[in-house]
Formats: C-alpha cells, structure tokens, sequence
C-alpha cells in the first residue's frame, strides 16, 4: 500500500466514521498531500507510517521558513497527530510520532469585528434591489449577523429548515450536530419574499435556500462576495468575511449584557472557552465608556502630600 492509500483510508474514516464536516476534511487530506511531498524530497521510498521524529522536524523547520503562521503550522500538526493516531489503533505504527512535537505557542488574536453603527447603517441605508438577487444578497447579510451562523451552516440551510411561526431556523453545525437559532422577526417579510421569487424561478426544487441566479448551490466564495460587495465600500476594517459577522453577532449581543451560556448555546460552541474569547471585546467597549462617563476616568488626582511637623 501506497502514501495515497494510507490518506484515501483516513479521508475515509473522517468522512464516515467522525463525520467530519467537508471542510476540516479537505483541510486534513492537503495537510497530509504536502506532509508526503516533503517526505518524498527526503526519501521517496519512505511510508509515510514509517516517519521518525526528525523527518516531522524538517517539515516543520521548512514550513517555518515558508513564513507559516503557528496558527497554520498547529493545524497541520493536529492534522498529523489525528492521522497516526488512526494507524496507531488500526495496528499499522506502533506509535504517534506527533506526540513528541510540541505545538508552537499562538499569539493571542482577538476576532476581528464591525463595529455596531456602521453594520446597522449599511443594513439599514443601502438601498438593496427588489430583484432576485438584491433580496438573496440582503438576506445573506442579514442571516449572517441576524444569527451568528457559520458560512458551512447558511450554504446547507434549506427551505424546510425555517419555521415561520416561531421564527427559527434548524441549523446542522459541527459534525451534523443541529441546533435551533431564533433569528429576528422582522426577517419573516425578507425570507419570504425571497422564496416567492426563487419559486417563480423554478429554483426552490431539491436546492438548498441560498443559491445562485442561475439557480446552482451557493459555495463559500459566493458569499464571500456578497459580504465583500457591500461592507467594503462602506465599513473601514482589516477583513472582510463572513466569519467576522458570526464574530460581530457574538460581541453585539455580550456588549448588550446576554449571558455568555446563551451566547455558546447560539454559536453551537462545543465549549465555553471558545466563546470567552469574544469576553475580550466587550471589555474593551466597557473600558471606552467608562472613559467617557466616569467623572475620575481621566482626571488627575493630585497626590497627598504628608505634612512635617518640626
């Protein structure tokens, strides 16, 4: 058996056994393809199950130099260590060579997000067409930060996902885990003016609800698009992206005092550590309007001088 083999077992085990959504699949089996491109420059006879120790520290070395990013180098670790463990239990190592490396420490980044007046102005303000694509393009947006989805969660999002009454959505997260997210009741009259024209469009039939217009599956960077198309014109930021309105959704809603508990239950976060991370915002908000409101915030405070007596 081949290096091929090896990978096309283990995107096998990842797509049926854990269920692994498509993009950490991908993700994986790139990871392994470059792992086994600089395996074969060092030794194109070797199996990438019979690796040691000092041929995972010259890949890393090389990747460093590259100008990888630890966050990127982690992954690919992580990637590694999940790929041997399988071997590990299918009996074809003896052991994980990727626990001997150590992962590089990250330096913290906070999530990037739009601030809360020039999200709303360009929601509210641009003047979205009545057309086809003027409603989907604006129900994107609004989904995005209306819900705080992730952009693999909107492009599987069906029709029959939407329950109108209560003003929902069933969303199939991480790993086909579904959980229920409200989204704002002022949608209802978007959503469904939406799926009045794609239903003129004979668009509605076995298509998830965003699609393109001609009808085909929406795909990421169609929405990276749309997000790209009326946010950059308009809002002054570092990125532009989908996951920055998941970010804004999240740090909106802690700055308005919702519980962080609430919070992780509407991101689908598995745990409460990766919803935490958004804490670090809102407390740079609280420290700005503490600046501005507190008489004592920035005034000087002469110091007490003690008095000698002779």
């Amino acid at each position: 058996m081949d290096n091929a083999c090896f990978i096309d077992l283990f995107e096998s085990y990842l797509k049926v056994e854990k269920r692994s959504s498509p993009h950490t699949v991908l993700a994986y089996k790139t990871d392994l393809l470059q792992f086994c491109a600089h395996l074969s420059i060092l030794n194109p006879s070797k199996l990438v199950i019979d690796i040691t120790r000092a041929d995972l520290r010259s890949w890393l070395v090389a990747l460093t130099k590259e100008g990888l990013s630890s966050y990127s180098i982690n992954r690919k670790i992580a990637s590694l260590r999940a790929f041997y463990l399988f071997f590990k239990k299918k009996g074809n190592v003896i052991s994980n060579p990727v626990l001997e490396i150590k992962s590089l420490k990250n330096k913290k980044r906070l999530p990037i997000f739009f601030q809360e007046k020039a999200l709303l102005s360009c929601l509210d303000q641009y003047d979205f067409p009545t057309t086809f694509s003027g409603l989907r393009d604006k129900l994107v947006l609004e989904l995005l930060y209306g819900t705080g989805i992730r952009l693999a969660e909107i492009l599987t999002l069906q029709e029959t996902d939407i329950n109108h009454s209560d003003a929902t959505i069933k969303v199939k997260g991480k790993r086909n885990k579904q959980r229920i997210v409200p989204f704002p009741r002022p949608l209802k009259p978007l959503i469904e003016s939406y799926c009045t024209e794609k239903k003129k469009r004979n668009h509605h039939k076995g298509t998830p609800l965003i699609v393109t217009d001609r009808g085909k599956a929406g795909y990421p960077m169609f929405i990276y698009r749309i997000v790209k198309k009326y946010f950059m014109p308009t809002i002054q930021a570092s990125q532009y992206s989908p996951h920055i309105l998941r970010h804004t959704f999240a740090t909106h809603l802690l700055d308005k005092g919702v519980d962080l508990q609430a919070i992780k239950e509407l991101l689908g976060h598995a745990s409460l550590a990766a919803t935490q991370v958004y804490t670090h915002n809102s407390l740079s908000k609280l420290k700005e309007i503490f600046k501005k409101a507190h008489p004592r915030a920035e005034e000087e405070i002469s110091p007490v001088v003690p008095t000698h007596e002779a």
